[in-house]
């Protein structure tokens, strides 16, 4: 496999790994806000955003190989 092609199947990689990440993420936030902590809610839920940045700039540096 070339080192483009790899790169690709890499990216992918970190894209669906991110993608399971937020799925507990979202399942632990719920959590916090369930227990009162809306601090520790804020936090996870900024995670989460953060994660949908990578995810996002991932996808363009994918489409552009």
């Amino acid at each position: 496999m070339d080192e483009k092609k790899k790169l690709s199947v890499i990216i992918d990689h970190w894209i669906e790994h991110n993608e399971s990440h937020i799925v507990e993420y979202k399942k632990w936030a719920q959590k916090a806000k369930e227990l009162g902590l809306s601090s520790v809610t804020g936090d996870i839920e900024e995670a989460i955003e953060n994660l949908f940045q990578c995810n996002h700039s991932l996808q363009k540096a994918l489409k552009g190989l």
